[in-house]
């Protein structure tokens, strides 16, 4: 058997795998600091000038053309979240486009729950950094700032559930409700795709 015809599985399936993780990533990355950029505005926190010029420098391309487009009512930075549903349409047009054609409400469909679940995997992340900071240096410089982004979040269950010899368990409670979250978003998915 050809070293080719292994490679490719015959269908042309790693060459695949390998395309979409390019892709995924790339898109994944691109819509995290969009969303990021978007909650940073709702929430009312300044990020670190360096973190800022980052996100800017990465996004402004999208953003401020689209700002044209959608302008930002009630304080918040819709040309943003705009530019991460994009991004997740986009990426599932060109997933459906090389595996199948479906209908454009689909496609809608899944481009939102894309979204979702980049939002849900974003407020993972953030609680996971969170719970590092707490652990290992609560006066580090972001701590402030991941605080900032995860309180909407936490508060309420910070009001329901007591802290344990001195140990904060709502992190742990949030983890479960956003992966319960997720499951169902997947669950969602799996049928339409």
């Amino acid at each position: 058997m050809p070293c080719g015809g292994f490679f490719l599985g015959g269908d042309g399936t790693v060459l695949y795998n390998i395309f979409s993780l390019i892709l995924d990533t790339v898109a994944t990355v691109l819509a995290a600091i969009l969303l990021l950029r978007f909650w940073m505005q709702t929430v009312r926190v300044r990020p670190p000038s360096s973190i800022a010029q980052f996100m800017f420098q990465l996004t402004d391309w999208m953003v401020k053309p689209l700002r044209r487009v959608v302008p930002g009512v009630g304080g918040y930075d819709w040309a943003s979240l705009l530019g991460a549903f994009l991004i997740a349409l986009l990426l599932v047009v060109v997933h459906l486009w090389i595996v199948s054609a479906l209908s454009i409400q689909t496609v809608m469909v899944l481009s939102v729950l894309r979204l979702l679940q980049w939002v849900l995997y974003g407020f993972m992340g953030l609680i996971i950094i969170e719970v590092i900071f707490s652990w290992v240096n609560p006066h580090a410089p972001l701590a402030p700032l991941v605080r900032a982004l995860t309180d909407p979040l936490m508060r309420p269950l910070r009001r329901v559930i007591p802290l344990i010899g001195g140990i904060d368990l709502s992190p742990l409670v949030a983890f479960i409700l956003l992966r319960i979250a997720l499951y169902l978003v997947d669950a969602l998915i799996l049928p339409l795709a």
